[in-house]
């Protein structure tokens, strides 16, 4: 690497996917001077550029709910904030539920959602049918809906957040792996990268994935686990129709529409964690199930790419946010299990406030890492 690194910073973000780049703006835009970001490889080329693009507040947390609906109002306005246009389309998340105890949760998760303002609702199979066209009712017992839901492009989020740190005088250095977190009597005194020493007294991490590593640099436990998710892309479909965000509960297969076509994902039960990118056809045969079970029309369709990437998984699905203990200032952001991105905008706010010493707009005390240790842990169990 042959830029000049900073040789000293107010905070060191270590991750340069959409939490981390939020969190840049908003310590910047707050006038936290000499911010750093540094990431291994281009700004969002880790889990954000693999992602689905999901954004919805249809969570049973209700931590989760709040964070969800703060970030939905950021990017209802953020192409006029930041001056960049992210796609967001909301046709609304629709979740097929058919079981007794599916519908009996989602009833559960609804009522919390709404008590914060969410219009979620539960409706019939045939309300879903119209909503969603290509799936087949069969079997199913009811649907949860909210119109609010949608989609965008995580790219775009990143290239906003991105340019608005730098205007606000962050340093974003992307393809700047780092390789370590100096440490000195319980206190962070740098970050060691592959170009160089970062003096720094804060270090935040916002590494999805990879966090586990980069705690452990600082004798922080972060319980993460990378978890390979994969996504295919239709050929264009003719006379395709207008479709909600389609999620079968039971199955996690899933589709939206992306451009002329669908994206389609699912989660695979046979999957075995590690750091695999790359793409395996080995899934396929239970993809090919789900797909026949619920929207069988599509099995007839071709597939023009598709990719893999990581979850960011913890052991009940839930994000790590807070401030570790037994070493200072450092602040973590991650374990997302796949719901990173969606929440980013408000994280980047959490982020802030706990750099800062405020109190943030949402208790996120119960998403300390160290729940574990303590049977603190309440799963998350709307996840996809």
């Amino acid at each position: 690497m042959s830029r000049q690194l900073p040789a000293r910073a107010s905070a060191v973000i270590i991750g340069g996917g959409c939490v981390g780049v939020a969190a840049a703006y908003e310590l910047a835009a707050a006038g936290v001077p000499d911010v750093v970001l540094i990431d291994q490889g281009p700004l969002g080329s880790g889990s954000t550029s693999k992602a689905a693009g999901g954004v919805r507040a249809q969570f049973s947390d209700r931590v989760n709910i709040e964070l969800a609906i703060r970030s939905l109002q950021t990017f209802e306005t953020f192409a006029e904030r930041f001056g960049q246009e992210i796609d967001l389309h909301r046709p609304g998340y629709l979740f097929l539920l058919d079981t007794p105890e599916a519908v009996a949760e989602f009833e559960r998760n609804v009522a919390v959602q709404n008590d914060l303002g969410v219009p979620s609702r539960i409706i019939t199979p045939r309300e879903a049918a119209e909503l969603s066209p290509l799936i087949d009712t069969d079997g199913l017992l009811a649907a949860a809906y909210s119109p609010t839901d949608g989609h965008c492009t995580p790219e775009s989020v990143v290239l906003g957040y991105a340019g608005a740190a730098r205007r606000h005088g962050a340093t974003l250095l992307p393809n700047c792996a780092a390789t370590g977190v100096e440490t000195a009597g319980g206190r962070i005194v740098a970050v060691e990268t592959e170009g160089g020493r970062i003096e720094t007294d804060t270090v935040i991490c916002a590494a999805g994935a990879w966090s586990r590593e980069v705690g452990a640099w600082a004798g922080v436990d972060l319980p993460v686990t990378p978890l390979r998710r994969q996504i295919l892309v239709t050929e264009p479909i003719p006379d395709l129709p207008p479709t909600a965000f389609t999620i079968d509960f039971a199955t996690s297969f899933y589709f939206h529409r992306e451009g002329r076509g669908l994206l389609i994902g699912m989660s695979d039960p046979e999957e075995t964690p590690g750091f695999k990118l790359d793409r395996s056809d080995a899934w396929l045969p239970r993809l090919g199930e789900a797909m026949a079970r619920r929207a069988p029309g599509l099995l007839d369709v071709g597939f023009g790419t598709g990719w893999a990437g990581l979850y960011e998984v913890t052991p009940d699905h839930n994000a790590l946010i807070g401030t570790a203990e037994g070493v200072d200032r450092f602040i973590y952001a991650t374990g997302f299990s796949g719901h990173g991105f969606l929440m980013s905008p408000a994280v980047g706010e959490v982020v802030r406030d706990l750099y800062l010493g405020r109190t943030p707009f949402v208790d996120v005390s119960g998403f300390n890492a160290r729940r574990f240790d303590l049977a603190g842990a309440r799963p998350e169990l709307n996840i996809v």
